[in-house]
């Protein structure tokens, strides 16, 4: 099992929890970025593959390398909706899992939410990170972190 990161998008704090889980469990994480990121000191299970840069170059690098079993950090619906399909356990960075039951109503969403964008209507965006999404994320992470060790 590995754990994957799109890197660029996700805050400081969910890189903190995977960390530190990496660091205790020796779980191989992945960081996938279109820029250097920083790497925790003395975590030689964390590693960073850059990637040109692009449109969903990260996220494409993501969909091929990884397997089923692993998961993966992101926001990105569409590489989440692809990687449900491959069996990968994926969540977002406020804990919230996308699995077979739910990624086609987020997609749905997405989609529309972007259209009425495109359509130059005002939508909100996300609030600003906060305390409650980092202790929702990581009650999330380790659940799945534990399915994912269990299956090996």
């Amino acid at each position: 099992m590995k754990v994957w990161i799109d890197a660029d998008a996700a805050p400081r704090e969910v890189k903190d929890v995977v960390f530190k889980a990496a660091r205790r469990l020796k779980v191989e994480t992945i960081l996938v970025a279109n820029s250097p990121q920083a790497l925790p000191p003395h975590t030689p299970s964390v590693s960073i593959v850059v990637v040109r840069e692009g449109a969903n170059v990260a996220d494409r690098y993501i969909a091929t390398h990884s397997q089923p079993g692993d998961l993966v950090i992101t926001a990105d619906i569409p590489l989440a909706a692809e990687l449900v399909t491959q069996e990968v356990f994926v969540i977002d960075p406020r804990g919230d899992e996308y699995h077979a039951d739910n990624i086609a109503s987020r997609l749905s969403v997405r989609d529309f939410m972007d259209d009425m964008r495109g359509a130059g209507h005002t939508v909100g965006g996300s609030p600003p990170y906060s305390a409650l999404d980092k202790k929702a994320f990581a009650a999330t992470f380790d659940r799945l972190l534990t399915k994912g060790l269990r299956r090996q």
